[in-house]
């Protein structure tokens, strides 16, 4: 491995040098006013409260108040004012910094350009020169102001930053933290006189907003995915890590090459993955003419859509599996993408098949066989553009259903979650801040159940706020405290705080789950403040056990969430958090060393913060498609998609219908679950209660379920087929084959039957798993 390899002179010579170079950390931000100087400020009074020289420098608080309170005793060093097209502009003054020599300096603006005849042209150069004379940099950006993001947001949005920095930038920077903010919160702060001052109007669109913060989560994502690869490398980990997708196309210099590059790049971008492309040449052999023009043809199609290609060295058939698996494990690939086989019974027989080759040599990795659709539709691999309603939607009289569901939302209460990617980043802390402040205008807020686990810093934010009783059940001997709902809306406040949402009630609670409890309090009108973790999401809870080794057994189902008016992310780097573990203020004490050996590791840290970071880009981009937005930063969709889930009565059903639950709410999506029950299989207790559990789990995400008979296991593959032609499916998604040789022989392979009787859809194997930190040496 990477750390117990002997370091060079020169690497000791650079690392001595670090040890006497600042640090540096970044708070970005979709916009102005999202709160980056408030939590700017708020580090530097923890710092100095720890014993460190802290000072600002040009930092501006736009008067708002509990801006202008975090400032508080905060030392000042006075800023360079000057004045550039009537607007006054204020830079660090280098040499008074210099004289004074704090530890930390808090500066906003990282984008910000220098007076002409400044020692640098720009605010980044100074803080580079302050951090080469170990003073530590604490400074703010909007995504917008990264060159990178800059091309992108004025695409989107039609707005150009005056000012920018180097795509590179946050490379630089010891640590990236988002400040999260949702549209909603930033025009009530607007509404409330805190309007960042010389602000282009247009940042402050509803839709723009939303623009922005999905840009900034995607930048910071893949900021940290860097991170998580690193790590992983210096820990000889390989393979995909389960926090983000990488697709890999194998495709040949031939007319349907393209599609299949298409369908690929169509499948990364949705999935938010990194495209690779390969094909396999003999290097020996000329190509001809028509080839020669196919492969100008991919090449320069990948080129376009941002992709990777390779070529490798043509093998034998039989040999293609093997190396395709061993490229994918190098590279870190989620799913392999290639084409239906054309090839006959026999030549299967004697040559084997590469998908259901590579469908039992995978781990970890799916195998994606496009749909064979050029013969009966033509090509239909290219996305659709997203039509807004006709205008004779908007004149359509709405049903009674209709007109009820639309009253039952108007006079349900506003629903708003804090998501993390930890326990510990601070959610419950802002939950409670965010009651404070509705409080202090005139809202009636209260707390309907807190769990503070003992930390100081959170329960000093209860504040003026009042705590609802709890209600004590007994079970088995003990007394336990639930929240007490008919309190709560007897009570009737405005809003209710009500922490931990994927708790499970005590047996004998009128609810179960405590988000049932919540939707009863919205239901009733009253505005519910909530708090999750992004790993107690049902459809990630796969995702969270490949990552951490961890089965959740507390979760949420996705559209819970979804129902949320608004949903914010509290994120926090994974050093700051295991530091924070590390002084008691998460977990007693006695319980530290523990959690930083397992849960709090720093590669399960980085892939759950990569996670959570593209689950809530993900439902940002959902809620802008919901309003029928033109374009996406995800790309359209193909139109009525129809997802269609294969299970047996095993465990891995439930993770292949969390699978067709995703693919599905991606694609917007009908999508159906069938199980076959061979009559020849004995229908014993354990199988019926976990049909009863697959049954359970498949409508609770939305989807259908049903089981149906066939009278052997050689008949399971033609109803199967039968039933996806009946739903008229698009894309087929079954589990890796766990069947003997033996038994493929004697009953044969459902897999191949499905590929060849199904090639009018895309065939999605879905490979076995097993969780990513545990290292796996390379030769």
């Amino acid at each position: 491995m990477e750390s117990f390899k002997r370091k060079t002179p020169e690497e000791i010579l650079k690392s001595i040098a670090k040890l006497h170079y600042g640090r540096l950390k970044i708070l970005i931000g979709a916009v102005s006013g999202s709160g980056k100087t408030y939590h700017m400020l708020r580090e530097g009074q923890a710092l100095k409260q720890q014993g460190l020289d802290v000072v600002t420098c040009a930092v501006a608080t736009n008067r708002r108040p509990e801006t202008v309170e975090q400032r508080a005793d905060l030392e000042r060093v006075p800023s360079i004012h000057w004045t550039r097209d009537g607007k006054e502009r204020r830079d660090l003054d280098l040499e008074a910094l210099l004289r004074r020599n704090p530890e930390v300096v808090l500066v906003d603006g990282l984008a910000h350009r220098n007076r002409p005849d400044a020692r640098f042209p720009s605010r980044l150069e100074d803080i580079q020169f302050l951090r080469s004379r170990g003073i530590s940099v604490i400074t703010t950006v909007n995504v917008y102001e990264l060159e990178g993001a800059a091309g992108i947001a004025k695409k989107m949005t039609g707005i150009e930053a005056e000012e920018t920095v180097p795509s590179d930038t946050l490379d630089l920077a010891d640590e990236v933290r988002l400040i999260d903010v949702t549209p909603e919160t930033i025009l009530g702060r607007m509404a409330g006189g805190g309007a960042p001052l010389n602000q282009d109007k247009a940042v402050f669109k509803r839709g723009n907003l939303a623009v922005l913060r999905e840009l900034a989560l995607r930048l910071v994502a893949e900021d940290v995915n860097e991170t998580l690869e690193k790590h992983r490398e210096e820990m000889g980990f390989v393979g995909p890590s389960g926090a983000t997708e990488r697709i890999l196309v194998s495709a040949q210099y031939h007319w349907n090459g393209s599609i299949y590059v298409r369908r690929g790049q169509q499948i990364a971008k949705r999935l938010n993955g990194e495209l690779l492309v390969v094909t396999f040449v003999d290097k020996e052999k000329k190509l001809g003419k028509e080839a020669e023009a196919f492969k100008r043809s991919i090449v320069k199609l990948v080129e376009k859509v941002g992709g990777a290609f390779e070529e490798l060295p043509l093998c034998s058939r039989r040999e293609l599996p093997e190396i395709l698996v061993k490229y994918a494990l190098e590279h870190s690939i989620t799913r392999i993408v290639l084409g239906h086989s054309k090839q006959t019974r026999w030549q299967e027989f004697w040559q084997g098949s590469i998908v259901h080759d590579l469908s039992n040599k995978t781990r970890n990795i799916d195998v994606f066989v496009v749909a064979d659709r050029a013969e009966h539709e033509g090509e239909r691999i290219m996305p659709v553009k997203v039509r807004s309603p006709r205008n004779g939607e908007l004149y359509r009289r709405l049903s009674t259903t209709e007109m009820t569901e639309r009253v039952e939302k108007i006079k349900r209460g506003h629903f708003k979650v804090y998501i993390g990617a930890a326990p510990g980043v601070g959610k419950t802390y802002t939950m409670l801040r965010e009651g404070n402040d509705l409080l202090h205008k005139g809202i009636d807020a209260v707390i309907g159940l807190l769990e503070t686990h003992g930390r100081k810093e959170t329960l000093a934010q209860v504040g003026d706020l009042e705590t609802m009783p709890r209600k004590v059940h007994s079970y088995r001997g003990a007394n336990l405290e639930e929240l007490d709902t008919e309190a709560i809306l007897q009570r009737s406040p405005e809003a209710v705080l009500i922490d931990e949402l994927a708790h499970t009630n005590v047996p004998g609670s009128k609810n179960k789950k405590r988000y049932e409890d919540v939707i009863e309090v919205l239901d009733a009108g009253i505005s519910v403040i909530s708090t999750v973790n992004v790993q107690h999401l049902e459809s990630l809870n796969d995702a969270v056990e490949q990552i951490t080794g961890i089965r959740v057994r507390e979760t949420i189902p996705d559209h819970i969430l979804r129902m949320a008016d608004e949903v914010q992310l509290i994120d926090v780097a994974p050093q700051s958090l295991q530091e924070r573990m590390r002084e008691g203020k998460i977990y007693a004490m006695d319980k530290v060393d523990q959690a930083l050996g397992n849960f709090f590791k720093s590669g399960n840290l980085i892939a759950l913060r990569e996670l959570a970071l593209r689950e809530i880009a993900d439902d940002v981009d959902e809620r802008l498609e919901a309003w029928e937005r033109k374009s996406s930063l995800r790309g359209p969709w193909r139109r009525q998609e129809v997802i269609y889930v294969c299970v047996e009565s095993t465990p891995q059903a439930e993770r292949l219908i969390r699978r067709g639950f995703r693919i599905a709410h991606r694609l917007k999506a009908e999508w159906y679950v069938t199980c076959v029950k061979p009559a020849d299989e004995p229908l014993t207790d354990e199988i019926a209660i976990r049909l009863e559990s697959i049954r359970k789990l498949a409508n609770r995400l939305g989807g259908t379920f049903e089981i149906l008979k066939a009278t052997n296991r050689k008949g399971v593959a033609g109803i199967l087929v039968d039933k996806a032609k009946a739903y008229k499916a698009t894309q087929i998604i079954l589990g890796q084959s766990k069947a003997t040789l033996w038994q493929r022989l004697r009953r044969g392979s459902i897999l191949k039957k499905l590929l060849r009787a199904a090639r009018h859809a895309d065939i999605l194997v879905v490979a076995d798993y097993e969780p990513m930190n545990r290292s796996r040496h390379r030769d």
